[in-house]
C-alpha cells in the first residue's frame, strides 16, 4: 500500500456544535480533515503542548502497556475511508514480529504523539478526502464536490487563510 507522511496541522472546534476536527497535512500542502471527539481532540492537544497531567490519561497508559511489554511503535497508518468513517492501524515491532493494531484515527493520532512515531496515510485515502485550500469552490468538478460532501458544512465554515502560517503547535480555535 502507498502511503504519504503527513504531520498535525491543528485541531478546529467546529463554531456550531462540540465536534473537533485534527487536520493533517502532508508535503504537497493537502490537508485532510477527520472529525473527532472533543476528549480524543483534547488528548492530542495535551500531548502535543507537552502538558502534565496528575494521573495517565487512556493514551499514556497504552504508550506505557507498549514500552513495558517491549514492544515499539513502527508508525501509525490512517488507511481506509468507507462510508464517510476513517480507520486506522497502530504498526508495532513486538520481538522482531509486525503487528498491526486496529484503532480509530484519533486514539492512533494520540498514540503518535505520545510514542514520536511517523503518521502515515494511504494515498487512496489522500486521494478522496484531501483538500488544497488554494483551490477556489468555483473551480471544483461536480466529482471532487461529492467527494466533499460529508465536509461541506466544515469547509464552508472554516477560515482557512491561516493555514500556510508556520506554527510550532496546532491551534485549538473556538
Amino acid at each position: 500500500m502507498d502511503m504519504v507522511e503527513v504531520s498535525i496541522d491543528s485541531i478546529r472546534v467546529s463554531l456550531v456544535s462540540h465536534h473537533r476536527i485534527v487536520v493533517l497535512k502532508d508535503g504537497d500542502d493537502r490537508y485532510l480533515p477527520i472529525w473527532i471527539g472533543p476528549f480524543e481532540a483534547d488528548a492530542i492537544t495535551i500531548a502535543l503542548q507537552g502538558g502534565d497531567v496528575a494521573r495517565p490519561l487512556t493514551h499514556d497508559l497504552m504508550r506505557n502497556l507498549i514500552a513495558m511489554t517491549g514492544a515499539s511503535a513502527q508508525h501509525i497508518l490512517v488507511s481506509e475511508l468507507r462510508d464517510d468513517i476513517f480507520f486506522a492501524h497502530l504498526v508495532l515491532d513486538v520481538n522482531g514480529r509486525h503487528v498491526e493494531v486496529d484503532s480509530r484515527p484519533s486514539d492512533a493520532i494520540a498514540l503518535a504523539v505520545r510514542l514520536k512515531c511517523p503518521i502515515y496515510v494511504s494515498d487512496s485515502v489522500m486521494e478522496k478526502a484531501s483538500i488544497t485550500p488554494s483551490v477556489s469552490m468555483e473551480t471544483v468538478t461536480a466529482e471532487e464536490a461529492e467527494k466533499l460532501s460529508a465536509f461541506r458544512d466544515l469547509i464552508e465554515d472554516l477560515d482557512l487563510s491561516d493555514l500556510d502560517s508556520e506554527s510550532d503547535h496546532p491551534k485549538l480555535e473556538d
